[in-house]
């Protein structure tokens, strides 16, 4: 691409061009008045200083200048779009060093100063780009500190008041020593769930999946069992109904990770649902798609919250209770593993139940 090259080319060979045929037109014009006005005083002395000239340099010195001159004013006329454009280039890389990325350089133009400007444009939207995510980056970085400190200051607040309190013998028997023990022991507990759930959600973000060809029934069948032997339901006298319209439902996905995302929906689910005393787990499919849907029958989502139910650290009950469930990454850890399967997860909820439903890809084996 070379279009430049050529406009310069052809701009001097216009311009030499239009002088010759310009001082042509002079000259003759000169010869037509001199012969109208040769016997005039000035036209003898303005003949006799040119050929005196002439003579003195040995080349027509009036006629070279004259032309030189004008090949110059025809240059600069003919290039004075061409120089709007390289001014226009630089203001441009000016206001993109001065860090000013909202304004575009309009340039129009099928050469390589068009492309050039076009490049520049597409360099800014994306500088721009990356500054917003950088600064984005550093505010998520920041929400993610003050957010983890609080989750893990309460409950090590409390373990260490405790464990004061036992290490200073301020107890009256070994009931109430009994008492505090195992209060501290419940934080800790916390505490380390909360470690645990913050490592996997950073994790997810480097963590490779180890695919495999699973049946997707099988191994929901099974955390369905293990939930009920574990007692998680028992606990809190609920149930989980699980139900498959198949026998064998193959995807290719990390096992390991994938029970990781239907405890945490399961364990939602019987923390928010537990009053109804049934959890059901569905699974089935469609012509692409393996479906799981965990719905429990507890109060509703407020609606202001489900485009945010995913977010890290959001919680639709605001208040950071145990009771009202962990630091807020379990959901965000379900929404990080199913993106990492290509797969999508969406939720429902009103007054009757709220439904987590996940859609996972087949394998290309039971397509």
């Amino acid at each position: 691409m070379r279009k430049f090259q050529w406009k310069i080319i052809n701009l001097f060979f216009i311009s030499g061009a239009l002088t010759l045929l310009i001082l042509f037109g002079i000259r003759q014009g000169a010869r037509i008045l001199g012969r109208k006005y040769w016997n005039n005083t000035w036209v003898d002395q303005l003949f006799l200083v040119n050929r005196f000239l002439e003579d003195f340099f040995g080349f027509p010195i009036l006629a070279t200048i004259s032309g030189i001159a004008l090949f110059v004013c025809i240059v600069l006329l003919l290039s004075r779009r061409t120089i709007t454009t390289m001014n226009q280039l630089i203001e441009g890389t000016n206001r993109l060093a001065r860090g000013e990325l909202n304004q575009e350089i309009k340039v129009k133009s099928e050469d390589e100063f068009g492309l050039m400007a076009d490049h520049i444009n597409r360099m800014a939207k994306q500088l721009k780009l990356s500054m917003e995510e950088e600064r984005m980056a550093v505010q998520a970085k920041n929400e993610l500190i003050s957010n983890v400190s609080h989750d893990l200051r309460t409950p090590l607040t409390s373990i260490i008041g405790y464990l004061r309190l036992v290490s200073e013998d301020r107890y009256k028997d070994e009931v109430e020593l009994r008492y505090y023990t195992d209060i501290a022991f419940e934080k800790s507990m916390r505490l380390g769930r909360l470690v645990n759930d913050l490592f996997d959600y950073t994790r997810m973000g480097y963590s490779p999946l180890n695919r495999a060809d699973i049946n997707l029934v099988e191994l929901l069948g099974q955390l369905a069992a293990d939930f009920s032997l574990a007692g998680h339901t028992r606990q809190d006298n609920v149930q989980v109904m699980f139900t498959a319209t198949e026998e064998k439902i193959m995807i290719a996905a990390d096992g390991d990770k994938l029970m990781r995302t239907f405890e945490n929906l399961l364990s939602n689910a019987i923390r928010h649902g537990k009053d109804a005393g049934r959890i059901d787990l569905t699974v089935n499919r469609d012509q692409h798609h393996a479906i799981v849907q965990v719905i429990n029958f507890g109060p509703p989502i407020p609606s202001h919250s489900i485009n945010h139910i995913f977010d890290r650290f959001y919680r639709a009950d605001a208040s950071r209770t145990d009771q009202t469930g962990g630091a807020g990454l379990g959901l965000a850890i379900v929404k990080s593993i199913i993106d990492a399967h290509n797969g999508t997860i969406r939720v429902s909820s009103s007054e009757v139940q709220t439904m987590f439903e996940v859609r996972l890809p087949f394998s290309s084996s039971s397509k």
